[in-house]
């Protein structure tokens, strides 16, 4: 026959040691429910959160990647539309130009094709000046080796933005701001002129062309990249909350009937106040 005393209550101390336990389940599970992880921290599995925090810490490097690449599109589109710009400016000038090689118009005709080719001028030199975005500006001459931007997680390599002088008088334009067609000499050296610089500025439109698309391609992969290790993050740590869920009513369930049976086993002594009766 088991001993029966006051000082130790084996039944109930028993009866303790499971409540504590399912009550640490029981808060285990819900830890995982509240925060959508299997493995929240160090102690629930250090090897598996060893790997998950340094994958975070790629995924944390690779959003910085997409902010650089996002801002070297927007500079590329700025650019590229300013320059589109310039080179559709430069097409309608060719126009007053041929207009005014011809030796039949009168001067007030003259000085009026003068004046819109003047314009024109001005047009360009006012879309360059304004081809900036975040104080880049890739079309003024201010920027000689062009600009650099971080494309992949430890900023180890870079993709370029070339820069291109649009400014008149330069190497691309070699209009200046000078220039007229006020007699057909004029007009003559301004369309040799004219020429040139329109099919420098459209291959240099197609050179920008093609490191866009290069960054394009860049923030793509970067994106699929992104998204690869997030999946690869959950696969690690997040929980299966269908599962969860179902464990949760059952410990649930575990804790009252601990409870209860904590509690008769805290009444077993009392019995011994009927032996002394």
């Amino acid at each position: 026959m088991p001993t029966v005393s006051v000082n130790t209550n084996k039944t109930a101390m028993t009866a303790l040691q499971n409540l504590n336990s399912t009550t640490r389940k029981l808060e285990a599970t819900q830890t995982k429910i509240s925060t959508g992880l299997e493995v929240s921290s160090a102690k629930d599995n250090a090897a598996l959160y060893s790997i998950a925090q340094g994958q975070r810490a790629d995924l944390s490097s690779l959003n910085a990647v997409k902010n650089s690449l996002n801002r070297a599109t927007s500079v590329a589109d700025v650019t590229l539309a300013a320059g589109e710009s310039v080179s559709d400016l430069l097409v309608q000038m060719r126009e007053k130009v041929v207009s005014a090689m011809d030796p039949s118009i009168s001067t007030a005709s003259r000085n009026a094709l003068n004046g819109d080719f003047k314009e024109l001028l001005r047009q360009v030199a006012h879309a360059v000046s304004n081809a900036t975005f975040d104080g880049t500006n890739l079309l003024n001459g201010s920027l000689t080796n062009g600009i650099k931007f971080i494309d992949n997680a430890d900023g180890s390599s870079v993709v370029t933005l070339s820069s291109r002088d649009f400014s008149l008088g330069g190497s691309i334009i070699s209009l200046t701001s000078t220039a007229d067609i006020l007699s057909m000499t004029r007009a003559t050296s301004a369309l040799a002129n004219l020429d040139s610089s329109i099919d420098t500025v459209n291959a240099s439109l197609a050179s920008l062309g093609s490191e866009a698309k290069q960054i394009e391609g860049r923030q793509n992969f970067v994106a699929k990249l992104s998204g690869a290790i997030e999946v690869g993050i959950g696969n690690l740590v997040d929980a299966d909350l269908a599962k969860e869920s179902a464990r949760l009513q059952a410990l649930q369930v575990q804790q009252q009937l601990g409870t209860q049976a904590l509690s008769i086993a805290n009444q077993s002594p009392q019995a011994i106040l009927r032996l002394f009766q």
